[in-house]
């Protein structure tokens, strides 16, 4: 898949495609019904099928501490569609400019200007340019003046519900992975680099593999039971934290910190995905290391119970 950084990173090649819009937040099963959509209509006409997407997302813009918190980060939406086949992905950088930007303009200087669109994919409830004015029937109008075509996506329900990026970040805070794996289509998975950090499990006896989550917040909060593939791991079991260290940071940035049960390997460089499988805790300030320590090492006992306890059920199925 192309990654187009911006509209002046547009060439003459780039001018003629199935395009689509919108933040794609999770990749989740509504998400890929439009991407078939897109797909279908890419290989009926023959060009390149590409979707538009905004950095950071307009929400965050207004409001970056009260957004919600992102599903996955730039880079895995990247992954996730790529995997899906798309062709080519632009990113438009959002600012002033573009949160003033009418539909009408936005459909001049983007789909025909600059992309040149045969056919535009939108959900069915989609909204664009300011105010939220521009919808399906806009684009219709639009493709008529310009002679390009457009259709929209129904959007899809399960379980007599929309789905949507809300309510798999409900599910997601609840702790309710099955639900959000039914939304998504996989099971919640946060990837990333490992990085550097403090270094203090491994001062403590608990060494962790701190992943960077490019991202302020994070969706869920607590301590939980994962599994780790990459790096050399095949849904190797682990604890894990997500949160802001209350005890020793207490900041306002998300972490996730993976502690690998029973094995030792060096992670450092190396991209992992963590898969959240069940929630142990709250996160919790504790009044010192020393207590600090006693929870982690009951963590990891309770951990290792719960695998015990998922292996035997499976045993007996």
């Amino acid at each position: 898949m192309e990654l187009i950084r911006g509209l002046h990173n547009l060439r003459p090649r780039h001018h003629g495609c199935v395009a689509t819009i919108g933040a794609f937040d999770g990749v989740h099963l509504g998400h890929r019904a439009v991407i078939n959509h897109l797909l279908e209509k890419s290989a009926e006409f023959a060009l390149p099928s590409l979707i538009i997407v905004f950095e950071p997302l307009p929400r965050e813009y207004f409001a970056p501490l009260k957004a919600p918190a992102r599903i996955m980060s730039f880079w895995e939406k990247c992954r996730a569609l790529q995997k899906l086949g798309v062709d080519r992905l632009l990113r438009i950088r959002f600012n002033e400019q573009f949160r003033v930007l009418s539909p009408q303009r936005f459909v001049d200087e983007i789909f025909v200007a600059g992309l040149g669109v045969r056919y535009v994919v939108l959900g069915d409830d989609f909204r664009f340019g300011a105010d939220r004015q521009g919808d399906i029937a806009f684009i219709r109008e639009q493709g008529l003046r310009y002679g390009f075509e457009a259709g929209s996506t129904p959007t899809l329900t399960i379980g007599g519900e929309r789905v949507s990026s809300t309510r798999i970040r409900q599910a997601l805070e609840w702790a309710d992975f099955g639900t959000a794996q039914a939304l998504l289509g996989r099971p919640y998975s946060i990837s990333g680099r490992v990085i550097h950090g403090r270094h203090l499990g491994t001062a403590i006896g608990t060494p962790t593999a701190n992943v960077e989550l490019r991202r302020l917040r994070a969706p869920l909060s607590g301590v939980y039971t994962v599994e780790v593939s990459g790096g050399g791991l095949l849904n190797a079991h682990g604890v894990a934290n997500v949160g802001v260290r209350p005890t020793v940071d207490d900041s306002i940035k998300a972490n996730l910190e993976v502690h690998l049960l029973d094995r030792s390997i060096d992670l450092y460089g190396r991209h992992i995905e963590v898969t959240f499988r069940h929630k142990l805790r709250e996160e919790i300030k504790f009044g010192s290391i020393a207590e600090l320590q006693e929870n982690i090492a009951r963590d990891i006992e309770n951990a290792r119970a719960w695998f015990g306890r998922s292996e035997n059920s499976m045993t007996t199925l």
